[in-house]
């Protein structure tokens, strides 16, 4: 037998609740699988203008344009993120923090919203790739209007993010298919 009940701990979200095996089991109505589909779209909509911004623009990151400098770009792999590591005394935590570990965070989005948007995105074969693909992309914008610097590191970390979200949506979907015990 089931009920719809208003979920105590997720204001806002239906669920018909009945026994499965003699336990609770309770299940997402269709209205709200649309509107946190809703919700990954608008999140990641804002995700890719912070992005954006904080690739682009960000004067604070280094974004400037190289027009009076000589324009830097990396094509050996691990070569700066070594570099980073060995001096991280003297380039300063920030600074080391900013390129090694932002550059995981920021694709870290990425990898977690994309399957929550899509259904047809919930395996890891597309989602990485997709998460290169956009590194790749960022990183030929840089070179091309030398805004910030092209490195092959960058793209690998990139993509080491966009795995780590996926990761974290596996873990979060595994959770929630114990709690409700079906496909959102």
């Amino acid at each position: 037998m089931q009920q719809l009940f208003l979920l105590d701990d997720a204001p806002g979200v239906w669920a018909h609740v009945g026994l499965e095996n003699g336990v609770r089991k309770e299940k997402v109505t269709r209205k709200t699988k649309q509107r946190i589909r809703w919700l990954g779209r608008i999140l990641f909509i804002i995700y890719i203008l912070l992005l954006i911004y904080f690739l682009f623009f960000a004067e604070s990151y280094g974004r400037t344009a190289f027009s009076e400098e000589e324009y830097h770009y990396n094509l050996v792999p691990f070569r700066e993120i070594l570099r980073f590591w060995r001096y991280r005394e003297i380039v300063g935590f920030w600074a080391s923090f900013l390129n090694l570990a932002g550059n995981i965070i920021g694709f870290m989005p990425f990898g977690f919203i994309l399957p929550v948007m899509h259904r047809n995105m919930r395996r890891g074969w597309l989602v990485v790739p997709l998460g290169f693909l956009l590194s790749f992309c960022v990183e030929l914008i840089q070179l091309v209007f030398k805004v910030g610097c092209f490195d092959v590191d960058d793209m690998i970390l990139n993509t080491l993010g966009a795995l780590t979200g996926y990761w974290a949506f596996l873990i979060c979907d595994k959770i929630r298919m114990i709690h409700y015990g079906e496909e959102i």
